[in-house]
């Protein structure tokens, strides 16, 4: 074997972490910042959401600050609100992106019956938008762009990009195979945060990685392939990493101590103004 073929087989991506993350009804957290999201930031929070069929009936209105949330539903649907005046049903396919900035409360569900699978992700803020105005985007299944299996729901991937604007370099992508069926994703330059969750079936990347699983991998600018054992779904995330503090609040995630505090005091103010509107 060459010096060449072995430093680029060295270079393959390899899983570093594995988790099956800790199951509370329907909603399975695969990652949080006490564990993977110190490591995989700007990714800090993942949700694997499956209710099996069975009802279950959501949060209500609750607040946010620091933070972005991308809601990806892959079957069935969500009902959404929000305190942008945002309230709709999400079907398959399509992505709710809340960025809360300095504030902003939402909430929602399961949408019509039967079985909502998908995925709830929460990105890191930067501090030039950790304090920002808050927005609301919900594109249905039509307009999000694919490329290929791969539906881009942040950032860019071969032909097609979001439309949603990303807080910091990062790609985000969901990605259906048939079985047998191969992909390949190729990390952009300075992407050195690189995941994958699967969602449905198994896959090899080369390992096997089965459905509800989450894996890191170890920083690369190799291709990273993707082998189908059985029908598959999954996301994959990738990201130049977030150099900053996590700064935790009850519900936010800040990158320092005074920027918690204020959005803390932002939150209250709508607390009492929902109160005053009677929906809390």
């Amino acid at each position: 074997m060459s010096q060449r073929t072995l430093i680029e087989k060295s270079a393959i991506p390899r899983i570093t972490e594995r988790t099956r993350g800790q199951k509370h009804g329907p909603i399975t957290r695969l990652m949080s910042p006490s564990d993977l999201g110190r490591l995989l930031k700007p990714f800090v929070f993942l949700d694997l959401i499956d209710n099996g069929g069975a009802p279950f009936t959501g949060f209500g209105l609750h607040p946010h600050s620091g933070i972005a949330t991308v809601t990806y539903v892959a079957e069935g649907s969500v009902r959404y609100e929000d305190t942008n005046g945002a309230t709709g049903l999400l079907p398959a396919g399509g992505i709710e992106w809340m960025r809360a900035g300095g504030g902003v409360w939402h909430g929602g569900g399961l949408g019509e019956p039967g079985r909502t699978r998908g995925f709830q992700l929460w990105i890191a803020l930067p501090p030039e938008l950790e304090l920002g105005p808050s927005e609301s985007i919900y594109l249905s299944p039509e307009t999000v762009p694919l490329d290929g299996p791969a539906r881009v729901l942040i950032g860019s991937y071969g032909s097609a990009t979001s439309s949603i604007k990303a807080p910091s370099p990062m790609n985000y992508l969901a990605v259906r195979l048939k079985a047998g069926e191969r992909w390949s994703y190729q990390p952009p330059a300075g992407h050195t945060v690189l995941w994958t969750a699967v969602g449905k079936g198994s896959i090899l990347v080369p390992d096997e990685v089965q459905q509800g699983e989450l894996v890191a991998f170890t920083s690369s600018s190799v291709v990273l392939d993707f082998e189908a054992q059985s029908d598959a779904e999954f996301i994959l995330g990738s990201a130049v990493p977030h150099n900053y503090d996590l700064v935790l609040g009850s519900h936010s995630v800040h990158t320092n101590a005074e920027a918690l505090r204020e959005a803390e005091t932002r939150i209250s103010e709508i607390h009492t103004r929902l109160i005053g509107q009677g929906r809390l």
